[in-house]
């Protein structure tokens, strides 16, 4: 017998429709390529992606689509998270930090139709727009004002002049869930990139986990700052959170260096960050030099490599900030762990809940993880017995998008399919993972 509860699909439109209508006048604050400030609302947003939308609509793409994106955190990568997956076709992030050939592959591989590009990324575009057989143009996400004089490149179009074709009245469409939203590929030490392609179910379901309070703990009152990049992961899904909760959302763009971000996170009082260690060292480093201190700020969320203890340490114990230390791959869209204190783990020294603090963390809900002997035999979760760490979960990869013919990622333990991580680790009595080796090279 099924329940008699309503059916309604799980897209990614609902997020910005949700937060124009419960938090529209909450503002969107972006420091864009050309180095202003600008502001506006999730009202605004929402009205400018579908009129993004609609722009693409009369431009011929169709859902399935890949539209390629080469951009930094800003407003307008913003509207094309929702605007591209809002009318049914895939928003492609491109790492730009990836070797031209790898960028030009990944372009091909994924069969984008278009490709959006910050300015900054003018002569990447440059030197792959011959490559690029299936782009039907290369779109610069700027106004005419800013527009090149000689680009160089024939199918070139300004992002503000294509918003002007579509209309503001466009409305999204429903269509199934489990539909792709989002195309993210692997920027992996062996072989070519890998893509992992992203439904609207699996990342509504990761916005949901990654929001509640043992997680990342976000609100309305919040004042979220990604320093992740968009075009890795999703930006953690920060920007699908931000809307699910209506907290102000404060976009980098290009200035990464330790006074810019300190700046920005001054001026408007930002409570929550995220992003690498190297990017923390950096600001670090500058609130050292300096002598400074954050007003605003309440925890800061630290991935992408192991948090060294020392870093751990300054934050909370000289900065006043607490760490939220977090694991994820590609491959989980991204977040699988996060380092959440249990109560009694506030009874500890310091030094003691910087130990727990330094591991992994706990698997959020939605995903399951297990560690496994080379016999194949499930290990104990003793804090000290370590092995290959699998998990499964319904924002884990399925299969590599486009893999022709390549066998599937996935191993079968115990009579259901896991994804292997790649990593050796340990878990302890509490549920905290920590990564203690590698078991093979593989592609992240």
């Amino acid at each position: 017998m099924n329940g008699l509860m309503m059916q309604k699909q799980l897209l990614i439109s609902s997020l910005i429709e949700h937060a124009d209508r419960h938090h529209g006048d909450t503002q969107i604050v972006s420091r864009r390529v050309e180095g202003d400030i600008h502001r506006y609302t999730f009202r605004d947003c929402h009205r400018r992606a579908r009129q993004m939308a609609s722009a693409l609509t009369r431009l011929g793409v169709q859902p399935a689509d890949r539209i390629g994106t080469l951009a930094w955190n800003g407003y307008r990568h913003l509207e094309l998270y929702y605007g591209v997956s809002g009318m049914g076709a895939i928003v492609h992030t491109i790492n730009p930090r990836l070797h031209e050939d790898q960028v030009a592959y990944i372009a091909n591989h994924a069969e984008d139709q278009y490709i959006f590009f910050d300015m900054t990324f003018l002569p990447l575009i440059k030197a792959i727009a011959g490559r690029c057989n299936m782009v039907k143009a290369f779109i610069a996400m700027t106004d005419q004002a800013h527009m090149p004089k000689d680009a160089g490149i024939d199918n070139l179009l300004c992002y503000e002049d294509l918003l002007q074709q579509g209309s503001c009245d466009y409305a999204w469409p429903t269509f199934n869930e489990d539909a792709a939203s989002t195309l993210c590929y692997t920027s992996g030490t062996t072989g070519n990139p890998k893509g992992v392609l992203y439904s609207h179910r699996s990342s509504l379901l990761h916005t949901y986990a990654a929001a509640l309070p043992d997680a990342l703990n976000c609100s309305a009152r919040d004042v979220i700052l990604p320093v992740v990049p968009m075009f890795h992961v999703n930006a953690w899904g920060l920007p699908y959170i931000a809307c699910l909760v209506g907290a102000k959302l404060v976009l980098p763009g290009p200035a990464l260096d330790g006074k810019s971000l300190f700046e920005l996170l001054e001026a408007e009082q930002v409570t929550l960050s995220a992003g690498v260690p190297t990017v923390w060292q950096g600001l670090l480093g500058h609130l050292e030099e300096t002598g400074q201190q954050f007003s605003s700020m309440k925890r800061t969320i630290i991935g992408g490599a192991a948090c060294p203890t020392a870093m751990l340490h300054k934050f909370q114990e000289t900065c006043g900030v607490a760490v939220l230390h977090v694991w994820g791959m590609t491959e989980l869209s991204p977040i699988g762990t996060i380092g959440t204190l249990k109560a009694r783990h506030l009874e500890m020294s310091g030094a003691e809940r910087n130990a727990v603090q330094s591991k992994q963390g706990r698997a959020v809900f939605g995903v399951d993880m297990k560690i496994v002997g080379a016999d194949g035999v499930e290990l104990p979760w003793d804090g000290a017995t370590s092995g290959d760490l699998m998990v499964r979960g319904p924002w884990v990869v399925r299969d590599y998008f486009r893999s022709e013919g390549d066998r599937s990622p996935l191993l079968e333990h115990a009579g259901q399919p896991w994804f292997p991580t790649g990593d050796v680790a340990t878990i302890d009595g509490d549920g905290f993972m920590q990564i203690t080796d590698r078991s093979k090279d593989v592609i992240k």
